[in-house]
């Protein structure tokens, strides 16, 4: 896993939202509005919260037709497995680049 994959996932998990996000899917895939209900937060903050999941690779989004034609978005927890030792996170860093760590500067100032 390169740097920037590393940091992203890490940033991901970075969040209690996001943590219960994953807790809560990995029980069962869900569709949004039922996710935010559960979870408790509004689906604007919850679909953001989504996309930073979906980008690092931890959630699968899929949009499925209800019985009633409405479009649904569902999402599931990817299958994942990261170490995480000193020696990952050396070999990581070895590969970082200065796009990571503009990124992570514009993060950490939201």
């Amino acid at each position: 896993m390169s740097g920037d994959e590393l940091l992203k996932v890490l940033t991901a998990l970075g969040n209690p939202h996001r943590m219960r996000i994953i807790a809560a899917l990995w029980a069962r895939r869900n569709y949004v509005s039922k996710l935010a209900r559960e979870i408790g937060i509004s689906r604007p903050l919850l679909h953001m919260h989504l996309q930073r999941l979906e980008a690092a690779g931890l959630v699968i989004g899929s949009l499925e037709l209800s019985d009633d034609g409405k479009a649904m978005k569902f999402f599931e927890v990817a299958p994942f497995v990261y170490e995480l030792s000193p020696r990952t996170v050396a070999d990581a860093a070895a590969t970082l680049t200065q796009a990571a760590d503009r990124q992570r500067e514009k993060e950490e100032t939201k």
